[in-house]
């Protein structure tokens, strides 16, 4: 008589370091709003963080011609030196700094950028100083290369201003960066230059690091465009990281970048070579041409902006009990809903983007996965009747509280 075996199973441990942290929350929006599209209802979806807008043309077909003239092998680890140089002229022309080639480095998207810089230079126990509202990615890297968040509350009723004099008293011996992000996602706040500068110059005296989240940074309503980069004397202690993503609407081609001083931009290329090595060479190609071509496209898509963004604030804060500020950057407003807490039992953020994606049919990110309980995330990069639609489908969710 034969005898069956059974399988032999084992659990399945993962890492301690994988479970420090959580899945995106705005894809996780994103994938909740899909499966109720899938069964055929009907979604307005705010919680894109990407430009409705095609990518232009002219980039399109420079990306086309490096197919046809097949510029599809390796590339050096931090790009070619004709998109190095495409960067650090960009930016140098627009703000003013002068990185070299050896100071600057593309890397597969700005997240991309952004996890090379902060797993070279955040160690087990070291502190980085947040502002909250922050980006949902920025708490889970820093907890993935084993630092820790210390939590600074931007001002709302001055437009979430963050100052120097905020983020001194938050510092510690521990403290080992601090993380910018202006014009921020989510809240749109853009910091004015003197609150930057004021900012870099305390994280130099102090020998602290300082991480600039520039994806947005032309995306600036306020008419002061403004990149920290442009401050030479203390570049010693800060990084810029960039992005076409937003910029050029080109978020699905994945292009981002890092300036910086040598020291660390050599890290990260090594960090890189041992992960993705170089971005798609095609995509390269693209972005020279994104970079060094007309700018037109950036102010079409600028001044679009501004239209769509003025009207949905000017939509949202005619519902009585909802409040929002002025966004001064990217494209997202970020109302206040805490004036709906204690009806019908909310509690939350959370419970009223349920709420508003599952009766009202409006798709948002609860602020929760920003650091706030009382905001929800509106994301206006979409068409003018879409976001008529979400704001009367808002109005009639919030009006029957």
């Amino acid at each position: 008589m034969s005898t069956v075996m059974m399988p032999v199973t084992h659990p399945v441990r993962l890492t301690e370091r994988i479970n420090r942290i959580e899945p995106s929350a705005t894809l996780a929006a994103v994938a909740e709003a899909d499966k109720l599209r899938q069964q055929g209802i009907d979604i307005v979806d705010a919680t894109a963080g990407e430009p409705h807008f095609a990518t232009p043309q002219h980039i399109k077909d420079a990306a086309i011609a490096a197919i046809q003239n097949n510029f599809s092998k390796y590339t050096p680890v931090g790009g070619t030196t004709e998109l190095k140089d495409a960067i650090s002229r960009r930016h140098a022309d627009d703000f003013g700094s002068d990185y070299k080639r050896d100071e600057t480095c593309a890397s597969t998207g700005g997240k991309h950028a952004l996890f090379n810089v902060i797993s070279v230079l955040v160690d087990h126990g070291d502190e980085v100083i947040l502002p909250v509202p922050y980006w949902v990615s920025f708490k889970d890297m820093v907890r993935y290369a084993g630092g820790n968040c210390v939590l600074l509350k931007a001002d709302e009723a001055h437009g979430f201003r963050v100052t120097a004099q905020m983020v001194e008293r938050l510092i510690t011996p521990k403290t080992k960066m601090i993380i910018l992000n202006s014009p921020s996602n989510p809240s749109g706040a853009v910091m004015s230059p003197e609150d930057m500068t004021s900012v870099i110059r305390l994280a130099h005296e102090r020998g602290i690091w300082v991480i600039s989240d520039e994806c947005y940074v032309y995306l600036n309503y306020t008419g002061r465009n403004f990149s920290v980069g442009s401050l030479s004397e203390y570049r010693d202690r800060f990084l810029v990281v960039g992005s076409l993503s937003k910029t050029y609407a080109m978020t699905g081609w994945r292009l981002g970048y890092t300036l910086g001083p040598a020291v660390v931009v050599s890290a990260v290329q090594k960090l890189q070579s041992q992960s993705t090595s170089n971005p798609t060479s095609i995509v390269q190609k693209a972005a020279v041409a994104a970079l060094s071509g007309s700018q037109q496209c950036v102010e079409e898509m600028r001044a679009e902006y501004i239209r769509l963004r003025d009207h949905v604030v000017a939509g949202m804060r005619s519902i009585p009990g909802l409040k929002c500020t002025m966004p001064e950057g990217a494209f997202y407003a970020y109302p206040n809903v805490s004036g709906f807490f204690g009806k019908s039992g909310i509690k939350a953020s959370a419970d009223i983007a349920n709420g508003l994606l599952h009766q009202a049919h409006v798709a948002t990110v609860a602020g929760e996965g920003f650091g706030t309980t009382e905001h929800i995330r509106f994301s206006y990069a979409t068409t003018m009747e879409n976001i008529d639609k979400a704001l009367e489908r808002m109005r009639k969710y919030f009006g029957g509280l």
